[in-house]
């Protein structure tokens, strides 16, 4: 029962994460174009419902995921295994915090939690020495559980790949994708100016 609901509840996840790191893709085209591909995407998941599922499914997910990775760290043995349940452990802390911080910008702080909200200790030291290993970890972590999972549950070749060589691909295009993504929401490439009303997010 914990797999399944952990199982289904990282399925709603993942297609809210997918639409997420593809809007932080855009950020190399600088803060308007994220913005703009964001205002498009809350069309669907900034509303009332979506939101109550997406919390749910977070919540059970951290809740199962931590059940799962007590049951298991002591038994696990393959590399992949390993890799499921520490990125695993790593994603239920990230969300534990990074919702905790979209809701209190949003609740408390009354800002706009957008390209900014997720940018300012980004490119602010010495908060980035913070920022920068957090969010990279998260997107690494992400890639990592599905390549862990891609190993245990596919059996067939993939253009003479292996199931192991295939998650070897999806971790390596995560470690690419991470780089990419953190490369556009600094302003050393896009020359981002931070707006006053989030400076107060690093202290300013």
């Amino acid at each position: 029962m914990i797999k399944k609901l952990h199982y289904f509840s990282g399925l709603t996840i993942s297609i809210f994460v997918a639409l997420h790191l593809f809007n932080h893709a855009f950020s190399i085209a600088g803060a308007e174009k994220h913005i703009e591909m964001m205002s498009t995407f809350r069309y669907f998941y900034r509303n009332i419902f979506i939101e109550i599922l997406l919390l749910v499914a977070i919540a059970t997910q951290i809740v199962t995921g931590l059940r799962l990775f007590i049951m298991k760290r002591k038994i696990v043995s393959t590399v992949f295994d390993k890799l499921q349940i520490w990125s695993g452990l790593y994603l239920a802390i990230f969300f534990l915090i990074h919702l905790s911080a979209v809701l209190a910008g949003r609740i408390i702080l009354k800002l706009d939690t957008n390209f900014y909200f997720g940018v300012a200790g980004l490119n602010a030291f010495p908060f980035n020495l913070f920022f920068i290993p957090y969010y990279t970890l998260a997107i690494l972590s992400f890639f990592a559980h599905i390549a862990a999972l891609h190993n245990r549950k596919m059996s067939l070749k993939i253009l003479g790949l292996t199931p192991q060589m295939q998650s070897i691909v999806i971790f390596l295009f995560g470690f690419l994708f991470s780089i990419f993504i953190l490369f556009g929401l600094t302003n050393k490439f896009t020359g981002v100016q931070i707006p006053a009303e989030y400076k107060v997010l690093i202290g300013n």
